[in-house]
């Protein structure tokens, strides 16, 4: 069971969806891709909830890194899990500690059970609020399932157009 799947006491579900195959994950905002390693938040930089990468937006816009179900929708807005068609969970956390907004500046798209193209916008909010607010506008792209990865390349240090820049590539067991 996926950490998100944990966290929010959701139930495994038996996959009839491909179990193998090829994810290419698509940025989910405009802006730098930075490496996980790079975010100045340890729970994040020492991959404590995931492997991935990180975007520093150049816009308020979160959109689907890839054709997904909605999981959860954090309560504070601030953040978005999703499952691909493989079971790949993903979370999406927009700026480091956005949670203490309680939701200020942000509007959330979608509602959980959705279901989502590649490219759909999830949520938008105020760049500007978050960067007075928040201790940074930085924005992880976790897969907090890692045990189904069986490769991962990650496409760094590129700028990204949100809904079409490849930012990983990732084979599932």
């Amino acid at each position: 069971m996926g950490f998100l799947s944990k966290l929010f006491g959701g139930k495994e579900e038996g996959n009839t969806a491909q179990n193998t195959g090829e994810i290419i994950l698509v940025s989910p905002m405009s802006g730098d891709v930075i490496s996980l390693e790079e975010v100045p938040d340890p729970v994040f930089s020492q991959k404590m909830m995931g492997d991935g990468i990180a975007v520093n937006p150049s816009e308020g816009k979160v959109v689907a890194p890839a054709d997904a179900k909605v999981l959860n929708v954090f309560p504070t807005k601030h953040a978005i899990g999703l499952e691909t068609a493989g079971g790949l969970e993903l979370l999406i956390h927009v700026g480091l500690d956005t949670v203490n907004m309680k939701g200020e500046g942000f509007d959330v798209k979608v509602s959980e059970g959705d279901q989502v193209k590649k490219g759909d916008v999830l949520l938008t909010y105020s760049l500007e609020l978050v960067r007075e607010k928040a201790a940074s506008t930085i924005t992880p792209l976790i897969i907090s399932n890692g045990d189904l990865v069986k490769q991962m390349e990650k496409h760094e240090h590129v700028k990204a157009v949100a809904g079409e820049t490849p930012v990983m590539t990732v084979k599932i067991k």
